[in-house]
């Protein structure tokens, strides 16, 4: 798990799914600082840090993160808040098996401040995506969403993230428990699509 920042979601899978349906069974982050990193440590979960700084670029970070959660039996790599980049180089490690949590209904605000786009859009329905990461920003094949209308006059972006943070917690537990037992796909025939048995 890839993680840089507080880790609410990183909690939200230690609780629902760790030792149950999958293992967690290391978490990286690219910030020494972050929470996250001591909610792994409160579980025994191995963690270590791969700041950008400590690399001479982008593909030695990346391949030495790899290398790392490789030798720890990682089958599946979930970014839960981790603000990097990743090489396509690093995908090709774990292909069909690095997935993403965002603050949107994708393909709608990609990037960075996707809720502060949606409020400056003007939307009355945000939600959240989970989806298979590829070498674009928020493009890859949708895995699963979940929508709710914004609460009339909300506008703060923190208290529509706090509004959002539920779906979050449900939904990545959800993709992982399907990713786990195999039950996700990407449709040979039509690679933008995601096929969910059972």
């Amino acid at each position: 798990m890839l993680v840089s920042g507080a880790g609410t979601n990183l909690q939200a899978l230690l609780d629902t799914v760790h030792g149950r349906e999958a293992q967690i069974v290391a978490v990286a982050s690219s910030v020494a600082d972050a929470t996250a990193l001591e909610r792994a440590r409160n579980r025994d979960v191995p963690v270590r840090v791969f700041a950008r700084a400590d690399y001479p670029n982008r593909q030695a970070r990346d391949e030495a993160l790899a290398d790392w959660l490789g030798e720890r039996g990682a089958r599946v790599v979930v970014l839960a808040g981790y603000m990097a980049l990743l090489s396509e180089k690093f995908l090709e490690r774990f292909p069909a098996a690095v997935i993403n949590v965002h603050p949107s209904l994708l393909p709608a605000f990609p990037g960075l401040h996707a809720i502060e786009q949606a409020l400056d859009y003007g939307v009355q329905v945000v939600g959240v995506t989970v989806h298979f990461v590829d070498t674009g920003v928020d493009t890859g094949p949708v895995i699963l969403q979940r929508a709710i209308e914004l609460p009339a006059r909300m506008s703060d972006p923190d208290e529509v993230l706090a509004a959002l943070r539920p779906l979050e917690h449900a939904l990545l537990p959800e993709a992982v428990r399907l990713l786990a037992r195999g039950a996700v796909r990407i449709d040979p025939e039509h690679p933008r699509r995601v096929i969910v048995d059972g």
